[in-house]
């Protein structure tokens, strides 16, 4: 009975210590499965369409998505001031994976509150549309930022800043060297220890302005997100990484939308 108590005694141990190194290699050794994203633009001719498209969200859309299992929904518009972009909404939500974008349709396809409560925008008239046109940009997060952050602030929604930036390259190899500098190169670790409250960095893998990519930071004011790009601008290590010659002409053209999130956004 010794002997059998024994070899039990070391089964177990031995039992207990592969299973402790396997989690080892498992936290250790595999990459964090990739967030995947996708923005919505909703253009607009005014303040008519606006409206429209904002009663349908707040009352329609995002509850039906929250009910569908997406926990957090950024509803976002850009700054008045900015002509630039015209008047547009951005819809921004987060994906476990590409498959799960096709079951959210579905899922809304099905949802009877939903399609009542959307009812006057989904099946508007030909001649009395809530919007001209609406895009969907799909996102493969960085694998350095692998996971969004949802960043909380205690500034009012017309407070806060949220700045989405696109970076377009002028070749798929470029893009590549623009995609590495982020990762390998050290911008996402550089933007995180300066606090830039990144909401996400990620590979634009279905767009109209492909290749770029594309990521977003808040601030809790207008103060907070000049101060951080101020010492950005200055720091040596991103003058040195800036000045490398295999970073050079990646970038065709950047697009900067400084926007603050809406009163029913989820953050």
């Amino acid at each position: 009975m010794n002997k059998l108590n024994h070899l039990v005694g070391n089964y177990t141990r031995y039992f207990i210590l592969i299973s402790i190194f396997m989690m080892g290699i498992s936290f250790s050794g595999i990459a964090e499965t990739p967030d995947y994203y996708q923005i919505q633009v909703y253009r607009l001719n005014g303040k008519v369409q606006e409206a429209k498209v904002d009663n349908f969200l707040k009352n329609a859309y995002l509850p039906a998505l929250h009910r569908a299992g997406v926990k957090k929904v950024g509803v976002f518009k850009p700054l008045e001031k900015d002509t630039l972009n015209g008047k547009r909404i951005y819809v921004w939500m987060t994906l476990k994976s590409m498959k799960r974008l096709v079951k959210i349709q579905d899922l809304l396809a099905e949802d009877e509150e939903y399609q009542t409560k959307g009812k006057d925008f989904l099946g508007a008239p030909f001649n009395n549309v809530p919007f001209l046109r609406k895009e969907s940009i799909l996102l493969k997060a960085f694998p350095e930022a692998p996971k969004h952050i949802i960043p909380v602030f205690k500034t009012s929604p017309s407070e806060r800043i949220y700045e989405l930036r696109s970076y377009e390259a002028p070749t798929e190899n470029l893009f590549r060297a623009k995609a590495k500098m982020f990762n390998e190169g050290g911008e996402i670790q550089l933007f995180n220890s300066l606090k830039f409250n990144t909401v996400f960095s990620a590979e634009v893998i279905s767009g109209s302005t492909m290749p770029n990519l594309m990521y977003l930071t808040a601030y809790s004011d207008m103060a907070e997100h000049d101060a951080r790009w101020k010492t950005f601008g200055s720091h040596p290590e991103w003058k040195k990484l800036s000045s490398m010659p295999e970073y050079q002409n990646t970038v065709s053209k950047a697009v900067i939308i400084l926007m603050h999130p809406t009163d029913y956004s989820d953050f």
